[in-house]
């Protein structure tokens, strides 16, 4: 998921959805691609479980996953903690009295 996110065009796209579903065409709109690229940039959000497509004949209209964003963001407020947490004992460890150079 996050590979797909590295690209911004799936990023504007997803972006777009926040709003509320669109449909292919709609998303397309304001891109300086082509419609077969947008399908593309689509396909890889859908394959990841970002975005889901309903199809009603030839209208393919795109939805947000909530469950696939949540997990997603409750990954990176873990990493988050972790690393604050790891980065606070380090700067404690590092203003301990003993690994502090002594001053002349």
């Amino acid at each position: 998921m996050f590979s797909a996110l590295a690209d911004p065009t799936r990023r504007r796209i997803v972006e777009r959805l926040a709003r509320g579903p669109m449909t292919v065409g709609e998303l397309g709109a304001g891109f300086s691609i082509s419609q077969p690229g947008i399908s593309k940039h689509v396909r890889v959000l859908e394959e990841c479980g970002l975005l889901k497509r309903h199809i009603v004949g030839r209208v393919h209209r795109c939805t947000l996953s909530p469950k696939t964003i949540r997990n997603a963001s409750s990954w990176m407020e873990k990493q988050n903690a972790f690393w604050n947490a790891t980065l606070d004992r380090l700067g404690d460890i590092l203003d301990e009295p003993s690994n502090r150079k002594k001053k002349k």
